[in-house]
């Protein structure tokens, strides 16, 4: 579950969402004990959404930064 972070060839968003990405994974390990878990920051106005069903065994991970909104689901 160790990620190594990639360095992104363009600059700006790219590395925004590299850094999400490993966000994500390091989240998704420790998302087994909790049913659901809601953080906000308003600082950087953006709101996480985990939520993880035990009756089908997937995992529904939201994102929501201003203008951009990432919905995963994992299987």
């Amino acid at each position: 579950m160790f990620c190594i972070p990639k360095v992104a060839v363009l600059h700006g968003k790219s590395v925004g969402f590299a850094s999400q990405k490993s966000r994500f994974r390091n989240v998704k390990a420790q998302l087994s004990v909790f049913n659901r878990i809601i953080f906000t920051k308003i600082l950087y106005s953006s709101c996480f959404i985990f939520q993880h069903n035990d009756t089908r065994k997937n995992l529904v991970i939201k994102l929501k930064i201003s203008n951009f909104a990432i919905i995963i689901n994992c299987i």
